[in-house]
C-alpha cells in the first residue's frame, strides 16, 4: 500500500474514532439531562439531585436546598410540558454545553443551556443551567 493511501486510511480511522467518541460523550450528557428532567417530573428529588455535579452540591448541600432553588428559579426545567435537545458543543474531552428547548408549564418557550463535566466515574454531571425565554418554535 502506498504511503499516501496508508496515511489517508489512518486519518480516516482516527477521524471516525474521534467522531464516535464525541457522539458517545454527547449521548451520555443528554442521558444525564433527560434523567434529571424525568426525575423532576416523577417527583424523585433525590434522583434529580444525583445528576448535579460536585460544584452544585457544594452550593446546595442538601436535596431540600437544591429543590428550593430549582422550584423558585427553574420552573420550565422542573415541570416542562415537553423538551428537545438542540445545539451541542464539546468544549473539551470532559466538558459539554447542551442547548435544551423547553415548553414550560405556562405554555411558553424556553431555552436552557446546560454545562456538564465528565466525572472520574465516567458519568456526566450537570455543572450549571442558564435559562431564558425563547422565541424558538415549540417541539
Amino acid at each position: 500500500m502506498p504511503v499516501k493511501s496508508l496515511l489517508v486510511s489512518l486519518l480516516a480511522i482516527f477521524w471516525l474514532s474521534a467522531a464516535q467518541a464525541g457522539e458517545a460523550e454527547v449521548r451520555s450528557a443528554q442521558k444525564t439531562i433527560a434523567g434529571q428532567i424525568e426525575a423532576f417530573r416523577a417527583g424523585d428529588h433525590g434522583a434529580a439531585y444525583g445528576y448535579a455535579a460536585p460544584n452544585i452540591k457544594r452550593l446546595f448541600p442538601t436535596v431540600e436546598r437544591f429543590m428550593s432553588m430549582v422550584v423558585s428559579g427553574y420552573q420550565p426545567v422542573y415541570r416542562p410540558q415537553s423538551y428537545a435537545f438542540g445545539k451541542v458543543e464539546e468544549l473539551s474531552g470532559t466538558s459539554i454545553v447542551q442547548q435544551v428547548l423547553l415548553v414550560g408549564p405556562d405554555g411558553r418557550n424556553y431555552e436552557a443551556v446546560y454545562t456538564l463535566e465528565l466525572q472520574p466515574d465516567g458519568t456526566h454531571r450537570i455543572t450549571g443551567v442558564s435559562l431564558r425565554a425563547s422565541n424558538a418554535l415549540s417541539t
